[in-house]
């Protein structure tokens, strides 16, 4: 009789969608792992005859896909998507003022697990979080808030990049801290925010496993639309040498967030900052020499469909790829009315810009799970390891329940993916070959006990902002066609 080579895990009987090179997707596949990596993936008959598995799921009726990938978010907001209802002017105030005096490290550690745990169950295996709102307010007075984070994400399961950096000048920026004896407040200046980060990097960077990275991150200069931010030149020019050599110094990916047109060409040609590290989210009305300029740097670029930024303007995602530009798709999670749900921002990337051009044929279904699989791997630099389905990559896998009212009849399984199925549809999640969340239930965390705790934090919040008002239904919620 032939020797079976012993793995941990065999997947089998599945429709495997791998995004491996040649695009496959295998009917009655399997997938073999051991360890952390993917050993095997083929035919159902072949691998058995191959592998003895201490572990065998049976996929029968549903998709077999890598881990879907956000490629830019938000901590903190998690903890503060119900706020403000319509008003956007209340919920950036919110955020302010609670990443800066009204959250402590059980907030931060909360909130990371709330995310995680969401984006978890909804198979999103590797998620980007900005330590705070955007390029605005950072959570970087002290590096014990993106340890609480982070620690989170590890015991959670999931893969994390953690982007950090100064808050958004001037400085310096007063921030509290609670203690035992009470809150304490201190200002925080340009040098104590870069010291921290660097505290981050040391006790972050390539922790649990590897699974959570740090990169940087700095707020966009564009004066045009911000013109207060023009008397801050000279420190944006100094920031953006000191955390570009701290970035190739420690090995770094570099990102940032609410770029516009104009603004990717001075970052380029007045900071350095475009390259094949850096991933520049939003990206809306970029001009031609923008577009141009990320292609020649190998910039990649992450599309928020679902973001106000992308109501505001338009990011040209159409025009970008046919301009040999990668490009990723980010949940701009959470939000008011947006969480980490990528099936959900797969569909809307496809319908609006389907609609912007009046074309149904514009941005093929497989081209958006390219975006949410190895092309965003491609933009965080990690796509040796994740984004498809292939032998000695990481164990990045989740499992899809095709077998429900929505999702029938069983054909054309990467249509029904991107078009029909959504986050409650995730049954099993797999991250460096542990198994996270196996027929819908969480085996990594208790998640009985994250939304107790959540419940509490949020409270906490409340009080300690002063912005409870903010959890009031607007006045012209109904009825009216505007708030």
């Amino acid at each position: 009789m032939q020797n079976l080579q012993q793995i941990d895990v065999l997947i089998e009987h599945g429709c495997i969608i791998t995004m491996d090179a040649q695009r496959r997707v295998l009917d009655d596949g399997a997938l073999a792992v051991h360890g952390q990596r993917i050993v095997a993936v083929g035919a159902t008959d072949a691998l058995r005859q191959r592998y003895q598995a201490a572990r065998v799921l049976d996929a029968r009726r549903k998709a077999v896909l890598p881990g879907l990938i956000d490629a830019h978010a938000h901590a903190g907001h998690a903890m503060l998507k119900t706020m403000g209802g319509g008003n956007g002017e209340a919920w950036m105030h919110a955020c302010k003022t609670i990443y800066t005096s009204a959250s402590d490290e059980n907030f931060w550690e909360v909130e990371s697990h709330l995310a995680a745990l969401e984006r978890l169950k909804a198979g999103v295996t590797t998620g980007v979080s900005l330590l705070g709102g955007g390029d605005s307010i950072m959570r970087v007075d002290d590096p014990v808030y993106a340890q609480r984070h982070c620690a989170a994400v590890a015991k959670t399961g999931t893969r994390s990049v953690v982007a950090v950096g100064p808050s958004r000048p001037p400085a310096p920026r007063n921030y509290t801290t609670y203690a035992a004896h009470g809150a304490t407040v201190r200002a925080v200046d340009d040098d104590t925010m870069y010291a921290v980060c660097q505290a981050i990097i040391d006790a972050c960077h390539d922790s649990a496993d590897q699974r959570i990275k740090i990169a940087l991150t700095l707020p966009v200069y564009g004066p045009a639309y911000d013109p207060e931010i023009a008397a801050f030149e000279a420190i944006y020019r100094s920031q953006a040498g000191q955390y570009m050599a701290l970035a190739r110094a420690r090995g770094l990916t570099f990102t940032q967030d609410g770029h516009r047109a104009g603004t990717l060409a001075f970052a380029h040609r007045e900071l350095g900052l475009l390259g094949r590290a850096s991933f520049m989210s939003h990206a809306i009305d970029l001009t031609g020499e923008d577009i141009a300029l990320c292609r020649e740097t190998g910039t990649s670029i992450v599309h928020n469909p679902s973001a106000i930024m992308s109501i505001r303007g338009r990011c040209p995602v159409p025009e970008l790829i046919d301009a040999g530009v990668n490009v990723a798709i980010g949940s701009d999670g959470a939000a008011p009315d947006r969480g980490y749900d990528m099936f959900r921002h797969m569909s809307q990337c496809m319908h609006y810009h389907r609609r912007h051009f009046r074309d149904a044929g514009v941005l093929p279904h497989g081209k958006v799970l390219e975006m949410a699989t190895i092309d965003a791997a491609r933009a965080l630099s990690m796509e040796q390891d994740i984004g498809s389905l292939e032998a000695g990559k990481k164990a990045d896998i989740i499992l899809v329940d095709l077998f429900k009212p929505h999702l029938m009849p069983l054909n054309m399984p990467v249509y029904r993916i991107t078009c029909f199925a959504n986050a409650g549809d995730v049954c099993t999640t797999i991250v460096d070959g542990n198994i996270l969340m196996e027929d819908y239930r969480v085996l990594s965390v208790d998640e009985t006990e994250v939304l107790e705790r959540v419940t509490i934090e949020a409270e906490r919040m409340l009080e300690r902002s002063g912005l409870r008002h903010l959890l009031d239904a607007p006045p012209r919620l109904w009825g009216a066609s505007h708030y």
